[in-house]
């Protein structure tokens, strides 16, 4: 009987029985009141029966006797019988009967009135109520079906119709879950639609300006090598741009299944570094890697080494010629942390913030190489492992700090 365990069912349930025991106890008073009557009209009727008795010279030894006397006679019965008192006879003959007859009847409609009038009135006030409540919960339900989660179905009560309000809660979280899912994929659909257009279009103006201008001057050498090279400078630019998007999207989407496995985090930067090392050379740069060879990283190399290079490339981005990088690393009891330092020009305290933002450039990086998502990108690849990037900046140059989890065997 769970139903019983519902509130307003329960309470109806207590209304109900009181209602009960409240006719009960009536009942048992209307008969004891009756009985009382009953026995004053047969005293009644003793007294008149015994006074016209005595009247008519009748001994009163003879009429106490007659009074305990409990056996009948067939004379007896017969001349009540003449005189019309009989079982067969109609109630009505009888006016003292009548009267008391009347006189309960009455009463038990009253009672019966009284009583089903204030369970009709009780039935209705639950059944509205239960009415009402029904009509909320169906109001909240085609929310949910709407879209809309800002009200909530009661719950956290016992009963049949509870337990249909969890399960139904249980399917809303559901729904806005997916809701929001969706919601944020349209939101980073059209973000990154339009990020792509913005980032595309300076490249491809430059690429259709270096075109027009290698049409207008074919017979110019130098022209025709100056303007090819800056066409596969932007030709690279967007290809860049467009492998940083797709490694960003399969970032953000999660599509990418780290497979970590163990490995020397000094030959793990070197092998990042390498690409880097000659252009550090052409712009007079110097890369610094320590010597440590004993610390081992439990990581996805490919993917780690895409966020030390972008750390690293960073840092020679921001390093006027002549500058160093240091790259180095140690291990605590919890993390295996990567130090990647540079004496460039620093991050600015309103900048420090938003640097793992896509696409974000600060007013000193105009004139710097990047499109703004190494960064974001490497900061995506390390936290996908369950790592932490921070960085401090301070005047005299940056220092980017790569935290992994260390794996301890057993």
């Amino acid at each position: 009987m769970s139903f019983l365990r519902e509130k307003q069912t329960k309470y109806y349930m207590i209304f109900l029985t009181n209602c009960c025991l409240l006719l009960l106890i009536s009942l048992l008073g209307v008969s004891a009141l009756q009985t009382q009557k009953l026995k004053q009209v047969t005293i009644k009727r003793e007294n008149t029966m015994i006074s016209c008795l005595l009247d008519q010279g009748v001994s009163e030894k003879q009429l106490a006797e007659a009074l305990k006397n409990e056996s009948t006679t067939k004379a007896g019965t017969e001349l009540l019988m003449k005189m019309g008192h009989s079982n067969d006879t109609v109630t009505v003959l009888f006016p003292v009967v009548k009267k008391e007859i009347c006189s309960v009847w009455m009463i038990l409609v009253g009672v019966g009135i009284l009583f089903s009038g204030v369970m009709l009135v009780g039935t209705i006030l639950f059944l509205r109520k239960r009415e009402q409540f029904y009509q909320d919960a169906s109001l909240v339900i085609m929310q949910y079906a709407q879209g809309q989660f800002d009200h909530h179905l009661p719950g956290k009560q016992e009963g049949t119709i509870y337990q249909l309000f969890d399960a139904i809660e249980q399917l809303a979280l559901s729904l806005q879950a997916k809701s929001e899912l969706e919601y944020k994929a349209k939101v980073f659909l059209e973000n990154m639609i339009s990020n792509i257009s913005h980032q595309l279009k300076t490249p491809l103006a430059a690429l259709q300006m270096y075109t027009e201008i290698l049409m207008e001057e074919p017979d110019h050498p130098q022209t025709v090598n100056k303007f090819s090279y800056k066409s596969m400078q932007s030709i690279e630019r967007m290809e860049q741009l467009i492998q940083s998007l797709l490694k960003m999207t399969r970032l953000d989407t999660g599509n990418i299944q780290f497979e970590k496995e163990k490995a020397f985090v000094l030959g793990l930067v070197e092998d990042a570094s390498r690409e880097l090392m000659e252009r550090a050379k052409k712009e007079q740069k110097k890369i610094w890697i320590a010597e440590s060879t004993k610390e081992m990283i439990d990581c996805d190399l490919s993917w780690t080494r895409e966020a030390i290079g972008n750390v690293i490339k960073n840092a020679i981005d921001h390093t006027e010629n002549g500058g160093c990088i240091w790259i180095d690393w140690y291990q605590t009891p919890a993390m295996l942390r990567i130090r990647i330092r540079d004496n460039g020009c620093g991050i600015k305290e309103e900048d420090i913030h938003h640097i793992f933002k896509k696409f974000y450039r600060s007013k000193n990086s105009s004139d710097r190489q990047g499109i703004g998502l190494g960064l974001p990108l490497a900061k995506a690849i390390v936290e996908g492992q369950g790592g932490i990037i921070s960085v401090k900046s301070h005047v005299e140059g940056t220092t980017f700090t790569l935290s992994f989890p260390v794996v301890i065997s057993d």
